[in-house]
């Protein structure tokens, strides 16, 4: 199992896409009619700085997530935040500030300040809007994501069921009539992807395929198969694949639910469900003063809560015949059985897990797991835990 602690953190800047050596024609092609912005465009970044390591048993956590921010603001106050990155950052004389570029160098910048503990930055992810982000990892790889939106029909149904197993298996939305989404779909690249020209056509293709379509009476590829989730996700994958290499295909039909689709063949479907609890922060190891020093104003002796975030992602063998990896409703179900115990309660005093063990995010996650997996047919390979829009901490199953 791995865990990853994960510091959201914000800054503003400007910069301009371009590489001097090449002629206008070519960076239009790489990068778009922004290219033009000889003074710089700007963008509102939301970059996420993700640490694995052990937890401190005696304190709970895998780092004190308050450095992470102290340390990296500082680095985003020196090079980044407010600056003109083209003129205003050394790092991009030579290089576009481009998100996987900057990603990069955010890494670079922030990996060195964290070399004293046993936590170690592992990634660090920049969005630059809805539509664009990438992710810079410690083994060098980077990927680049384009998200696109489309609305559609469908009516949810295998062909290959009949109606009485299409209604049992997906209910209402085995209608006849039809309902609709609101989709967002995210392209995930390995590297550095085609010129930005070039995917933005694939993405218009994709629009025009899919937007405002009835999809199982109007697009031809998925005419007479399974219409779910999980197939759409695969399908675009397909479609994209046509134009150049994608690493994966997530979709998501509504905010809290989607499937992914991977160019190994895995498929995934994750969801979000929220529970309300309070705790304290603190350490039975440590004295009233050492608690307050490290834990601040969480350790408040009445408590403190939140609303928690959790979003749990399910694999495992996927029928071609249904064309589902698992029900939706059971999906639901499993995850909502889990949840049900730590609704409205105070985790230190009412939880058997905290019975002399911190009630830190890094524990809360540990200790859901099990009761995530036992009602999710053990096909829980990630889970999510969001105690704040800020602080997020995953476990995640390794590959054997």
């Amino acid at each position: 199992m791995l865990l990853t602690v994960s510091k959201r953190l914000e800054f503003s800047a400007s910069r301009r896409l371009f590489v001097k050596d090449w002629s206008d024609a070519e960076n239009l092609a790489a990068f778009g009619l922004e290219t033009s912005a000889r003074y710089g465009a700007g963008r509102n970044y939301v970059a996420y700085f993700v640490f694995s390591g052990a937890i401190d048993p005696g304190t709970g956590m895998l780092m004190n997530i308050s450095e992470i921010k102290e340390r990296v603001g500082q680095v985003l106050h020196d090079g980044f935040d407010h600056k003109f990155l083209n003129e205003d950052n050394p790092a991009f004389a030579s290089v576009p500030p481009t998100a996987e570029n900057v990603a990069r160098e955010l890494f670079a910048a922030a990996a060195p300040l964290f070399q004293d503990g046993q936590a170690r930055l592992v990634a660090c992810h920049l969005s630059e809007s809805e539509d664009r982000s990438a992710t810079f990892y410690s083994d060098g790889n980077c990927e680049a994501n384009y998200w696109f939106k489309f609305s559609a029909a469908r009516q949810t149904m295998s062909p290959q069921l009949g109606d009485a197993e299409n209604q049992k298996l997906f209910g209402v939305a085995a209608s006849p009539f039809g309902h609709g989404h609101n989709y967002r779909a995210r392209l995930t690249f390995q590297g550095s992807p085609a010129a930005s020209a070039k995917i933005s056509r694939c993405l218009d293709s994709l629009r025009r395929e899919l937007d405002h379509k009835n999809l199982n009476l109007e697009v031809p590829g998925l005419t007479n198969k399974p219409v779910t989730t999980e197939t759409l996700a695969r399908y675009i994958h397909q479609r994209a694949s046509e134009w150049f290499q994608v690493n994966r295909v997530r979709l998501h039909e509504r905010s809290d639910f989607f499937a992914e689709y991977w160019s190994a063949g895995s498929l995934f479907l994750g969801f979000q469900a929220p529970f309300s609890a309070a705790h304290c922060l603190k350490s039975e190891q440590l004295s009233a003063e050492e608690n307050v020093a490290l834990y601040g104003k969480c350790n408040n002796a009445r408590g403190h809560g939140h609303l928690y975030l959790t979003e749990a992602t399910v694999s495992g063998e996927f029928d071609e015949r249904s064309g589902t990896l698992t029900s939706f409703d059971a999906l639901r179900a499993g995850i909502a059985a889990a949840l049900e115990p730590w609704q409205n309660k105070h985790l230190d005093l009412e939880m058997n897990e905290f019975s002399g063990r911190p009630s830190t995010g890094e524990n809360i996650v540990q200790s859901l797991w099990p009761q995530f997996d036992s009602r999710l047919d053990g096909r829980l390979v990630r889970l999510r835990l969001w105690e704040t829009a800020n602080n997020r901490f995953t476990l995640r199953k390794q590959a054997s």
